[in-house]
């Protein structure tokens, strides 16, 4: 069937777009952010109670924080003003306020809801400000960015802040499932799409449901209809996304496979292969802060001390992540794996605490030296607490021969380090310590 007459054959399901006919009315419709609104949780309790306060919603884009809105909307006997900070002034935002004084006056709550709050500048963010304080509005805020840093400091205290976590994969897959099941949604018409297909879907959104669901209604409208049918397939999803069929099951052998193909390629100092499977993983709808917690493990398991400056980077990049997602993060990563690859290589670390992790998990019964133990009261000190403890500081070396460890632990060393790029240094400040502990301790050796 022609685009064209698929189009007419839609044409009254294509009134509003798919992710505004599926926006939830209840607290119950909502998919995901149980953790607010499941069963006896905070946010539940606050919008079924109508009791309401000023609060800003935090999370990325189409998890749902203009649905909560709504949903309050539906709930509050307060008045609800929708406000955007793309479209609206000061000038507005004064008329609305001097609306909300004189509902106040009348015992009427006015609820004011601002999208994207983020946008708002400093003098825009002060003009709600005294209305908040006293009492004339209750704010509800939305902002994709942190409002620690957003958020005027002064209003941010008189709100609470939600923190929306983006979806899962099965929380989409629930919710596309719904949409063809839902007379709002494609209930009417007879759409072939297997699990398979819905899941690609739910992976290429990437946490985003208003992302799932167009997708989904892009590729119902360029599924294959046979004038009683619509069949939409793997391919039809990607010519609506441009994406290939990439993706794999992220908790199957796949995703172990690629994971470890990045991992060792950054430990085989190897920066093209690491960022050939970094994008194989990101193209296949990783999520990108699993990779990146996966390299600030790496920066200590195999890069340690030989270079520093590397722990610094995979976490900054985990926040990057964090900050901007996909698709801009992917060359923070890609910045990071590289750094990766290239950097002296050193597990001394990763070697020194799964040593130490042995030998406390077979001495658990062994003492704190009492040199070293907290003498918080008297009686702590009278029993030895603290006795023959030796201040660093107090010393011209700034060390001690002081032993720090159980007797039966007193010769074992974990930590050994490697000659690769800077823990070269720290080997050799190491050797320096030891060997002036070693002279001098007296009657020790």
């Amino acid at each position: 069937m022609p685009f064209k007459d698929q189009i007419n054959f839609f044409e009254n399901k294509l009134a509003q777009p798919l992710p505004a006919r599926m926006r939830p009315e209840t607290i119950d419709e909502i998919v995901g952010q149980q953790h607010l609104i499941g069963k006896g949780k905070i946010l539940r309790r606050i919008i079924e109670n109508d009791a309401v306060t000023s609060m800003i919603f935090w999370g990325p884009p189409g998890v749902g924080k203009t649905t909560l809105a709504h949903v309050i909307a539906n709930h509050t006997k307060a008045q609800f003003v929708n406000f955007s900070a793309v479209t609206s002034g000061i000038k507005e935002i004064k008329t609305v306020m001097q609306q909300a004084d004189e509902n106040r006056d009348f015992g009427i709550k006015t609820i004011v809801f601002v999208d994207e709050i983020h946008r708002f500048n400093k003098a825009q963010q002060d003009a709600f400000l005294p209305f908040v304080e006293k009492g004339s509005i209750i704010l509800i805020g939305a902002t994709t960015e942190n409002p620690s840093f957003e958020v005027n400091s002064a209003l941010l205290s008189r709100c609470k802040v939600f923190v929306l976590k983006a979806l899962t994969e099965d929380d989409l897959t629930v919710l596309l499932k719904r949409a063809l099941q839902s007379p709002k949604g494609f209930r009417d018409e007879e759409i072939h799409i297997d699990d398979d297909t819905l899941r690609m879907i739910a992976v290429f959104a990437n946490g985003d449901a208003r992302t799932a669901l167009s997708t989904l209604e892009m590729a119902v409208l360029n599924g294959a209809y046979d004038g009683v049918v619509t069949t939409v397939t793997k391919e039809t999803v990607e010519q609506c996304t441009s994406k290939k069929s990439l993706l794999y099951d992220k908790n199957g052998e796949e995703h172990y496979n690629l994971i470890s193909a990045l991992h060792k390629s950054m430990r085989n100092s190897d920066p093209d292969a690491a960022v050939y499977w970094l994008a194989r993983m990101l193209e296949a709808g990783e999520d990108p802060l699993y990779v990146a917690r996966r390299l600030i493990r790496f920066a200590s398991e195999d890069v340690g001390l030989a270079e520093p400056r590397a722990l610094d980077m995979a976490v900054s990049a985990y926040q990057a992540c964090h900050f901007i997602g996909m698709p801009e993060c992917s060359v923070n990563l890609a910045q990071v794996v590289v750094h990766l690859a290239l950097a002296p290589k050193s597990n001394a670390l990763y070697a020194a605490y799964n040593m130490a992790k042995e030998d406390a998990a077979s001495t658990l019964a062994e003492p704190v030296p009492l040199q070293i133990r907290n003498a918080e009261t008297k009686l702590m000190k009278d029993l030895g607490y603290g006795k023959g403890y030796m201040y660093a500081h107090n010393y011209e070396e700034k060390l001690t021969p002081m032993s720090c460890r159980p007797d039966a632990l007193r010769d074992n060393e974990y930590y050994q380090p490697t000659d690769q790029g800077n823990e070269a240094r720290y080997k050799e400040r190491l050797e320096q310590i030891k060997e002036w502990k070693k002279s001098h301790r007296k009657g020790e050796e």
